[in-house]
């Protein structure tokens, strides 16, 4: 799918107060039990910071078709306790933790992962941000490089009993 069509179709947004709960669902569908965020977790995210946890909208389908989120820190390492505590956020911190990026199935392989990471890039260095920050899988590791990431090496993160890889992309420095 072209940037054009992509852009036609999708609508990449702040979350909206009423789509909180279809967007807390979206994580349960994306990421295995051991791994997903309990819906009260992705709630508080979307309410304590909704200008970082941004929605790709299917105009066609009226529904959420992926998601990203994260916490603003003035913290330089990923620590799980993210993941679990909203009140972390500071709003005017320099590093963004980025705690999720989801596409549902049916979504995949359109672009929309790398068209919601471009999206929040842009938000986050035109804000003055220093960094992202994330953790992943081994397997994903490639994926983020391609979106401008570098690996940090493993992750301190022990979050639902993976072994996790730290990543960095450096927006301003």
């Amino acid at each position: 799918m072209t940037d054009k069509n992509l852009s036609a179709r999708f609508e990449i947004r702040e979350v909206r107060p009423e789509e909180t709960e279809e967007a807390a669902g979206l994580e349960g569908i994306c990421f295995p039990a051991n791994e997903a965020c309990a819906p009260a977790q992705m709630r508080a995210r979307a309410v304590a910071a909704p200008e970082l946890f941004l929605v790709a909208a299917d105009r066609e389908a009226g529904r959420l078709a992926g998601s990203i989120n994260g916490l603003a820190t003035e913290e330089a390492a990923f620590r799980d306790a993210f993941f679990e505590d909203a009140g972390l956020h500071r709003p005017e911190g320099k590093n963004i933790m980025m705690l999720g990026l989801v596409v549902l199935p049916e979504y995949r392989g359109l672009g929309l992962a790398r068209a919601l990471m471009e999206e929040y890039q842009r938000r986050q260095k035109a804000r003055g941000r220093a960094s992202l920050i994330l953790t992943c899988v081994e397997s994903k590791v490639k994926m983020y490089e391609r979106m401008g990431f570098h690996s940090r090496g493993i992750s301190a993160s022990t979050w639902g009993g993976e072994q996790w890889y730290e990543m960095e992309c450096v927006l301003n420095s």
